[in-house]
This record gives C-alpha cells, sequence and structure tokens, in this order.
C-alpha cells in the first residue's frame, strides 16, 4: 500500500490535525505542515511511472517523548495509512520546546 502513495495523497491534507497512533498504542495529534516534493532525488534508473521522492512534515501539537518509529496515520477523508515510519527532526530555528517530524517517501 505504502508504495502507491503519493504527495497528492497529503497534499489535501496540509495545514491540517490529523491522528497519529504510535507504536506504543497511544495517539498524538500533528499539524501537516508541509508535503514537498524532491524530484531531484529520483533514481535516474527508476521506471518512469515510479512515484517522485516526497517528505511529509509535521508538528506535534502536544508534548511527547516519542522519537521516532512505524505509526498508523489517520487522515481526514483519506482514512488509515498503516506501518508509515516517522521520525523527529531538530527544531532548527523552531520553537525549541516543540517537537517537529518528518516521513520521507522515496
Amino acid at each position: 500500500m505504502l508504495e502507491l502513495v503519493d504527495a497528492a495523497y497529503f497534499s489535501p491534507s496540509t495545514g491540517k490535525v490529523c491522528t497519529m497512533r504510535l507504536p506504543d498504542g497511544g495517539t498524538l495529534p500533528m499539524l501537516i505542515d508541509n508535503v514537498t516534493v524532491k524530484a531531484q532525488h529520483r533514481n535516474p534508473y527508476a521506471p518512469e511511472q515510479q512515484r517522485l521522492p516526497f517528505i511529509v512534515t509535521l508538528t506535534a501539537q502536544q508534548a511527547t517523548s516519542f522519537i521516532e518509529g512505524p505509526c498508523t496515520i489517520e487522515l481526514e477523508k483519506r482514512g488509515r495509512l498503516e506501518d508509515v515510519y516517522v521520525i523527529r527532526v531538530a527544531a532548527l530555528g523552531r520553537d525549541p520546546a516543540g517537537a517537529y517530524f518528518q516521513i520521507v517517501f522515496s
């Protein structure tokens, strides 16, 4: 299923809050900040029909100690997307008290 997901799957949810189910069973509301296509990172030998790589950036809407792992993301109007590997990223100029994440699809 994940191999069929492309940037257009997430783009309508930009600026909206989704629910992420963590590996420990807890949930975390996440704001979908941005969906960025990374066409320059495409394998030049990949079949033409293969999706372009993209990154989804998210901001946790509450404090969390979650760092990384396989999660389930529930998007409004899209349903559930399981086994998505989510990683925490540095604040880099944003509020250091916040929790920021990304999902990389290559």
